[in-house]
């Protein structure tokens, strides 16, 4: 589903993504873990057009993407989940799940699953995003992200300040859509306990540049902890 290819991504003089090269595919979780610092979001925003590639490619479902702007990219069927959440905080969390669904027709209905996969959406349906939870507005983020059925969805640190109940409803969630086969997921953690449970494969970075790379079910036994503990 993606393709990246030596991929360079550069902050003034400083190299910071280093001919990065990976592929995410449909029904598997690629966990991208590495230490504050090492250009983990910086990924993540080229994936998503925020932040211009100067050199490499990124293909989606095998099409080209590297020079589409973000809104191309999420009509193409990227979803993304930022770090810190970013939802709107005037807006209810029905006009944030609203949001969601720009690309598609006017009128489009909010998707009934988003409320089976986090019920308490449905229950604060009317109250406004800012007077949430921390736990809660991840849930929102990420259902306003699922809205428009995307094909990858990308999601930067889901469980930053998050209670751990609903760290396992996020991990559960995740895993869920994965199993489908549907869908590629790209996720970007430091809580290393969730991304070894979840991950079919994963990367570690260090210095803008993949170290280790290998199967989820293998971090233990490749010392991936030890790689990316501080």
């Amino acid at each position: 589903m993606l393709k990246v290819d030596s991929l360079n991504q550069y902050y003034g003089g400083s190299h910071i993504l280093r001919n990065l090269g990976f592929e995410a595919k449909l029904g598997e979780v690629t966990v991208v873990l590495g230490r504050n610092g090492v250009g983990k979001t910086t990924l993540l925003k080229s994936l998503m057009g925020v932040v211009p590639v100067k050199t490499g490619t990124v293909q989606l479902d095998g099409a080209d993407i590297t020079r589409a702007t973000p809104y191309e990219r999420v009509r193409r069927g990227i979803g993304y989940v930022p770090q810190g959440r970013e939802i709107f905080s005037r807006l209810t969390v029905e006009e944030n799940l609203r949001m969601g669904l720009a690309p598609k027709p006017g009128g489009t209905p909010i998707p009934g699953e988003l409320f089976e996969l986090f019920p308490v959406l449905k229950q604060m349906i009317g109250r406004r995003g800012g007077d949430l939870s921390g736990g809660q507005q991840q849930q929102l983020a990420i259902a306003r992200a699922l809205a428009a059925g995307p094909k990858l969805l990308i999601l930067d640190e889901p469980t930053e300040g998050i209670q751990p109940s609903i760290i396992k409803d996020i991990g559960r969630v995740i895993r869920m859509l994965a199993d489908r086969g549907t869908m590629a997921i790209v996720l970007v953690e430091q809580y290393y306990d969730f991304a070894e449970e979840l991950a079919d494969q994963y990367l570690v970075m260090e210095r803008g540049e993949i170290i280790r790379r290998g199967r989820g079910a293998d971090m233990a036994t490749d010392g991936v902890r030890k790689l990316v503990s501080v």
